[in-house]
């Protein structure tokens, strides 16, 4: 490709031969659109939803600004696993996603209004949230869309916006910087299924090179509440119980949640860092636990400049800790509390590790690793 071309590549839709509908599994599939890309810019793509499917989300998206080509394949994902966060939640929340990890979120706190709750979330990272996608549980406000266009987004995915919120994402006169910014409408998708009762809409596959596919359940998750964490404890089997001393308070109890939720969609190993109703940090992909604390405290550190700056907060793991050292890093930090889902043989030291520190912890009693 000539070097003058190199940036029309990502511009430019890639087109391939997709059929009109495909059979799999015994369901037929009818083709959405062809996409403007798949993963990467040489890589043809379509979206296809189910035939006559109930309770759809993106599958019945409503494009109302295509931007430039339409979407792509990340642009998809990334409202997928945003949307996997925001139907846990009962206020309105903001997740701002990279890459198909949030960057950052952020929940409304009381007296909060949207566009505020958007900022938090944006500025949970502001340098990752460059070129992100956006995504919203709630209808999306004419003071939150003239937000947005202050910056480079990809695309933004909500249930309903305002006439006065799609006023401003055409407003291209007042917006120069945003014009191919994608809006995307989708029905609520509150009733997804996400609770371990609730019956899945379809298997999660993965396919590999050589046509192989892995079919499993969806996540589902027990979490419905704070009622539903349990005290952190270990019956060790030489040094006898362990309990944790300090229960946590209500606000770090409603952060637990909301970091625990958040993890649901962040790639292993991952935490969620979280303080009042914002991410500070999330620690994604790394090989080891430990790492992925140590990555989540230096990006929060080094944007909040201070020792200090992760004191009071709270820290969602999305599996057990097989040594103290990634609580002890933590409390060193500043978290004053814990999410994990218990089980490891070592939960009596990372347990001693908390009320050393006059910190708590609970269980989650499930596992959500995400290998995305």
């Amino acid at each position: 490709m000539a070097e003058k071309d190199l940036k029309a590549m990502y511009r430019t839709r890639t087109e391939g031969q997709f059929p009109e509908t495909v059979e799999l599994l015994g369901r037929t599939y009818s083709k959405v659109d062809d996409l403007r890309y798949g993963t990467n810019p040489h890589q043809p793509a379509a979206f296809y939803k189910p035939a006559n499917g109930a309770n759809l989300a993106l599958g019945a998206y409503t494009m109302l600004k295509t931007g430039k080509n339409g979407l792509s394949q990340t642009n998809l994902e990334d409202m997928h696993h945003a949307i996997g966060i925001l139907k846990y939640m009962e206020r309105p929340c903001c997740a701002v996603m990279k890459h198909c990890n949030p960057s950052g979120a952020a929940i409304q706190q009381e007296g909060m209004t949207l566009v505020e709750v958007y900022q938090r979330a944006r500025d949970a990272d502001a340098q990752a949230a460059f070129g992100s996608v956006v995504a919203f549980n709630v209808e999306v406000d004419a003071d939150t869309a003239a937000e947005i266009m202050q910056t480079i987004v990809e695309g933004v995915v909500a249930p309903a916006f305002s006439e006065e919120a799609l006023a401003a994402f055409n407003d291209h006169a007042r917006f120069k910087r945003n014009k191919a910014i994608r809006i995307v409408r989708t029905p609520p998708f509150n009733t997804l299924p996400k609770y371990t009762e609730d019956t899945p809409n379809a298997w999660e596959m993965k396919v590999f090179d050589d046509g192989s596919v892995i079919l499993a359940q969806p996540y589902l998750s027990r979490m419905k509440s704070v009622d539903d964490f349990v005290p952190a404890y270990n019956d060790h089997s030489k040094k006898g119980r362990m309990d944790i001393a300090r229960k946590p308070t209500a606000q770090e109890l409603d952060d637990l949640l909301f970091a625990w939720r958040v993890n649901l969609h962040v790639r292993s190993n991952g935490v969620v860092i979280v303080r009042n109703g914002q991410t500070l940090a999330v620690g994604t992909g790394e090989q080891d636990r430990v790492g992925a604390v140590q990555q989540a405290i230096t990006k929060a550190q080094s944007k909040y400049k201070g020792s200090e700056s992760l004191e009071g907060a709270v820290m969602a793991s999305d599996g057990f800790f097989p040594f103290r050292d990634a609580v002890d890093a933590a409390t060193d930090a500043g978290v004053t509390a814990v999410a994990q889902p218990g089980g490891s043989m070592n939960d009596y030291d990372a347990i001693a590790a908390c009320n050393e520190k006059n910190a708590t912890m609970v269980f989650t009693l499930e596992r959500c690793f995400s290998h995305h």
